[in-house]
């Protein structure tokens, strides 16, 4: 078997929320496209210490602060690659590119008109998508306190949603949904729907959310790549299965014990490290989680953490 050439990767991010991509050499592997700067790993060299090291030989700059963004495997026809992908926020120095490629800062929203090697294209829904993910309680119970709740969430920074709403008829589903994603959407938040492509139309989601049962249901991708698709998964099989009908993310539990599923055997964080790590999309962590543990999801390949209980602003005052 080809040996895993381990990339240590960064994603640089300016004031302005821009992204710096460097031009590969035409004479190159994958010559032309457009990268995220980084290089091989020397043997015993920690992802830290390559990336900075790289970073410094590439454009001449010295990391200041760094989280982990992404590790994407990928296998080429001729080669196989390991991108550990940080997210750089801050550096001292101006980059240039001293081995002469060309350098573009980009909004992120642009980073898809920019031809990349597919094992870096995970890396820009990465980019895209914010660190929590808020599930809505299932049931609305009051609709203005619902909606004040939702508010009060986005108002503490929620920008990524998942409604997931039960017990309601069509036209009420259909009414609340619309009021919901408008709410959002005012806010700058994305709105993902748990349910059908149709009704998340219908409401003016900007994706679906599959659960489970309907993620295995699927063969292939139910709406446009327009639209935002999100799948919850237990196992790795799950993992796969959601990469197979093209998810641009995914959920992963349980994490930790959970009071809604108090039976279901928590994953723990090393198993949830070891199933992400093999997963070729964001992942989100889910079970127990809250916001003091971002730091602890992101260090075992998280893109963040999701919930309902510990990012839902009214359920933590009531």
């Amino acid at each position: 078997m080809t040996p895993i050439i381990h990339v240590a990767a960064a994603a640089l991010i300016d004031d302005a929320g821009r992204v710096l991509l460097a031009r590969r050499h035409d004479d190159t592997h994958q010559g032309g496209l457009w990268e995220f700067p980084g290089g091989k790993l020397e043997p015993g060299e920690s992802v830290a210490a390559g990336l900075a090291r790289e970073l410094h030989e590439e454009l001449g700059i010295e990391v200041v602060a760094h989280r982990p963004l992404i590790r994407i495997t990928h296998h080429y026809p001729d080669r196989s690659v390991l991108l550990d992908v940080h997210r750089v926020d801050a550096w001292s120095g101006q980059p240039v590119g001293r081995e002469g490629q060309p350098l573009a800062w980009v909004e992120r929203r642009a980073l898809t008109d920019y031809p990349m090697p597919a094992a870096d294209v995970p890396i820009v829904m990465a980019l895209r998508l914010p660190p929590l993910y808020l599930i809505t309680p299932p049931q609305v119970g009051e609709r203005e306190r619902f909606m004040q709740a939702l508010e009060a969430s986005l108002n503490s920074g929620i920008r990524l949603v998942q409604l997931r709403l039960f017990d309601l008829s069509e036209d009420d589903l259909v009414r609340i949904g619309r009021e919901a994603c408008a709410l959002c959407h005012s806010h700058h938040a994305s709105v993902l729907f748990n349910g059908n492509a149709e009704t998340a139309r219908a409401i003016g989601a900007d994706g679906l959310h599959l659960n489970s049962r309907e993620l295995h249901a699927h063969q292939t991708r139910p709406l446009s790549a327009s639209h935002l698709l999100a799948a919850s998964c237990h196992d790795a099989e799950d993992l796969v299965q959601a990469a197979k009908v093209g998810a641009d993310f995914a959920l992963l539990s349980p994490v930790l014990p959970t009071r809604s599923h108090p039976d279901a055997e928590p994953l723990g964080w090393d198993r949830f490290a070891a199933l992400v790590d093999a997963a070729s999309m964001p992942v989100f962590a889910l079970g127990g989680m809250q916001p003091a543990l971002l730091d602890t999801a992101w260090r075992h390949g998280a893109q963040g953490v999701a919930g309902i209980r510990g990012l839902w602003v009214d359920d933590k005052a009531g």
